[in-house]
């Protein structure tokens, strides 16, 4: 009766370690595939134009990002993960800023091309 008790115990143990181990292992990859995913956005609000139209919130993902680095070679990789989220965010603010002003910008300049074609109109039949 003894041996069926041990071996369910046995493996009990070996299912616990089995599962810490490929949670411990696995959480080093997410954050890594994280903190290159919050690097691409911050790369590409930086090509949107949120240096000039959203500064202060490029600044901040770009912080965060460092920092998630940081993060990543202390082998925190839950900061690391976190951090790399908030720097998305911010990324993603920041493009969005960006891609909202230039819209803004072309919809003044066509605001401004309709004004000046009826003011020829008017001239035109007088």
């Amino acid at each position: 009766m003894k041996t069926p008790t041990l071996r369910l115990a046995l493996s009990a143990l070996c299912c616990i370690g089995l599962a810490a181990t490929t949670g411990c292992s696995s959480m080093k990859t997410p954050a890594t595939a994280d903190v290159a995913v919050s690097r691409e956005a911050v790369s590409n609000a930086a090509d949107a134009g949120a240096g000039q139209y959203a500064p202060m919130e490029l600044k901040s993902a770009q912080d965060k990002v460092a920092a998630a680095n940081k993060a990543l070679v202390a082998k925190d990789y839950a900061l690391a993960h976190d951090l790399a989220m908030q720097a998305h965010a911010d990324a993603k603010l920041a493009q969005s800023k960006a891609n909202s002003a230039k819209a803004s910008a072309a919809a003044d300049a066509v605001q401004d091309d309709v004004r000046v074609l009826r003011e020829e109109l008017r001239r035109a039949n007088k």
